[in-house]
């Protein structure tokens, strides 16, 4: 197919196959037919000239439409990861239109539309995804089957939002702004799939009160303030990733008893904290970070909670850290529901957020696009360039500085002055542009030219070396680049400088590489792909249907797993404490696992596990902590990588417990309570990262199960493989 781009953002994609052809062999219904089915059809939204359905709606169309879309479907690749299908009743034509977002936004955008000419089987792609004003959808319920997972969802919040009048203007709410002025006009927002009102709406629509309202209980909301003995985690997720600087302020908005604020100041940072309870009389001043920490969510009034958020991100200079307790199991035992949360024993409010609402809340109220770090974890920058710099620096994978393989006099003479063009290519994949190296007067002054300079480098190094660091750049850009598409893609200038003159030095343009971006992230919603990917690493751990790695290792899987991984971290957060990512091979899904001891346990035990369904975002939440029998890790020198600094002690483990024949049957030993039952059939003990023989077992068992041992190792022996005594 050939592939090219007009003045109107669309493009054009006309098939090989010519239109005579595709008439006499395919043959095309007679359009009033199709229409006369649309028109008749009990699944999906009817308008006056079309007929749209989601894509799992499709096998309870009428047999006629079925085949109609199937001939369409043969020239578009990506149709099967389309949300809606869209039958026009007076061209033939059928369009294909993706919505990310479908189930877990209320009200969610369109991304991009491909339509298909049913004659020709030519079809326009169109990206809406650098729109400022994109179309949006209401009345999710009507495209979908009545068994569908969240119907009732979709359902309950449209006749709540027809009971207001919120639909009633069809033609002036089918755009984003256009949806936000009229949701502003009526005094009400979108929480989740809840409709919440602030205010009297500014309508002349009459409003049901009702007959009595019960008196509101009083909430003691300081009694939600804890102590803790070390900073909060949003506050140290900011250190973490080096938002404090020398003369960073920080103000923590709701400090409570002011543990942030006092640790902070410790620091040697100018710290303040405000609370209405504890510390009422401090003033509340801008500051380059604000730490709105726990505070929305032990807020009962709707109203409040906002006017918290809003004042909070008004003392923002930089970054606001937004945080909020997120539902998991058990959340809500022993409490008592009030409004949109619940009361605890102590007599304090929680809302319980989802994750995905949770941000949705924050990007609702402050029209911005939040960036999770952590599971119910926000930062929020005011400058979108350093917005967007933090986020492609989360996908940057490690890479060390090539190793000097000759000795070249020149190279040594001035090694040290050229250690800083070396280490910025190491970081970038790329050579400096003018004014990005400190150092450029020097170095030019002595070789003409940075160029020159890198001759004299690779005089010393290997060439394919600085090659691979150029492509792992370039693959990190991309994963960037493709999880943009999930929110609003920034403009090339809204990019920090740095970032820009990565894409020119790596991409030549911004346009191809978003091009490249798009063509990866497809990929990704390919299962298949996806499966064949993690079959074929080289970093992991792999078993029938799961590929697992340490979080380490992370950076060092292939671009397309660390988009897939992306695809759920970037929009919900990791499990803080995670340690291992579980990659399900026959379900879109992400499993993040906590081992406590990771390092010093030679088999530790599962304690909590965070599990995304990438299709709907839905996130279920285990914990192992009283189980008695918890899932077990064994070969945990498979999950790093070999410069991991403890992988030759895991490596020596199990080169032991295999010849021992303790990892004969993985399923078995797969739990806490198979593998003591393991090491007594073996009459083995482990005593940190050595086995030893128990000093009670049955003498001729025991010479059994060394001649046993002994038979493994020569058998090893004889097929290359270093055994445990080696």
């Amino acid at each position: 197919m050939a592939l090219g781009k007009d003045s109107s953002n669309k493009f054009e994609v006309t098939s090989l196959t010519e239109k005579s052809q595709v008439k006499a062999e395919q043959g095309v219904e007679s359009l009033q037919a199709i229409a006369s089915c649309c028109q008749r059809s009990q699944v999906g939204k009817l308008l006056p000239e079309a007929l749209y359905v989601h894509i799992t709606a499709l096998s309870a169309l009428n047999p006629l439409l079925q085949q109609y879309e199937s001939r369409a479907r043969s020239v578009v690749p990506q149709a099967q990861e389309a949300t809606l299908i869209k039958f026009s009743t007076r061209k033939p034509k059928i369009s294909y239109l993706f919505y990310p977002d479908f189930n877990t936004d209320p009200h969610p955008t369109l991304k991009t539309s491909i339509q298909v000419d049913t004659e020709t089987l030519e079809t326009t792609y169109r990206d809406y995804s650098t729109s400022e004003n994109p179309p949006i959808l209401h009345r999710k319920e009507t495209f979908v089957t009545p068994d569908y997972p969240q119907y009732q969802q979709f359902a309950e919040l449209t006749n709540a939002q027809e009971k207001l009048g919120l639909l009633d203007d069809s033609r002036n709410i089918g755009t984003r702004e256009g949806w936000q002025r009229r949701l502003q006009a009526f005094g009400v927002e979108i929480q989740g799939h809840h409709l919440v009102q602030h205010q009297t709406p500014n309508t002349t629509q009459p409003q049901a009160k009702p007959a009595s309202e019960p008196s509101a209980p009083r909430i003691d909301r300081h009694r939600a303030a804890i102590y803790r003995n070390d900073l909060s985690r949003p506050v140290r997720l900011a250190i973490d990733a080096n938002l404090f600087t020398s003369e960073t302020t920080f103000f923590d908005y709701g400090c409570g008893h002011g543990g942030d604020v006092k640790r902070i100041a410790q620091k040697g940072y100018n710290s303040m904290g405000w609370d209405p309870y504890y510390s009422p009389d401090t003033p509340q001043t801008s500051a380059d970070i604000v730490n709105l920490g726990y505070v929305i969510n032990v807020i009962e009034t709707p109203s409040e909670r906002r006017e918290a958020l809003v004042k909070a991100w008004e003392l923002t200079r930089k970054v606001l850290l937004v945080s909020a307790q997120v539902l998991i199991a058990d959340s809500t035992r022993g409490v008592v529901a009030y409004e949109d949360g619940v009361i605890t024993t102590r007599n304090t409010f929680q809302k319980y957020y989802e994750q995905e609402e949770l941000k949705r809340y924050i990007d609702q109220v402050l029209g911005v696009d939040a960036i999770p770090v952590a599971l119910g974890v926000y930062f929020v920058f005011r400058d979108e360039a350093q917005a967007q710099l933090f986020r492609a620096s989360r996908y940057r994978s490690r890479a060390t500085t090539p190793r000097v393989c000759s000795r070249i006099k020149r190279f040594e003479d001035y090694q040290e002055l050229l250690a800083p063009l070396m280490a910025f290519f190491t970081e970038r994949g790329r050579f400096p542009s003018k004014g990005e190296l400190p150092q450029e007067e020097d170095i030019n002054s002595e070789f003409g030219t940075l160029r020159r300079a890198f001759q004299v480098i690779l005089q010393a190094t290997n060439l394919e070396e600085w090659e691979e660091i150029s492509e792992k750049r370039r693959q990190d850009l991309m994963v960037y680049l493709a999880l943009s598409q999930f929110s609003h893609r920034p403009k090339l200038r809204d990019l920090a400088p740095e970032v820009q003159e990565d894409i020119k030095g790596l991409f030549g343009n911004y346009k191809q590489a978003c091009v490249n971006a798009d063509i990866m992230l497809l990929s990704v919603g390919n299962l298949e792909i996806v499966r064949e990917t993690c079959q074929n690493s080289l970093v992991g751990k792999k078993l029938p249907n799961s590929l697992w790695v340490h979080i380490s290792a992370l950076q060092s899987l292939d671009s397309l797993l660390r988009l897939y991984e992306g695809c759920a971290s970037r929009t919900i957060g990791r499990l803080e404490e995670a340690n291992v990512i579980k990659f399900h091979t026959k379900s879109a899904k992400i499993s993040y696992l906590y081992y406590p001891n990771f390092d010093s346990d030679p088999h530790p035990l599962l304690k909590t596990c965070m599990t995304i369904n990438l299709q709907d975002l839905h996130v279920s939440y285990r914990d192992y902590d009283t189980d008695d029998n918890p899932p077990m890790l064994h070969y945990k020198e498979a999950l790093v990588t070999s410069d991991y600094p403890l992988y030759e002690k895991f490596a020596k483990l199990t080169r032991q417990e295999e010849d021992w024949g303790l990892l004969d049957d993985w399923r078995s030993i797969s739990h806490y309570s198979g593998w003591l039952k393991c090491l007594a059939d073996h009459c083995a003990t482990l005593n940190g990262y050595q086995l030893h023989w128990r000093k009670d077992a049955d003498p001729y068992k025991l010479k059994v199960l060394r001649s046993a041992v002994r038979n493994r190792q020569e058998k090893r022996r004889n097929q290359g493989v270093v055994t445990s005594d080696q």
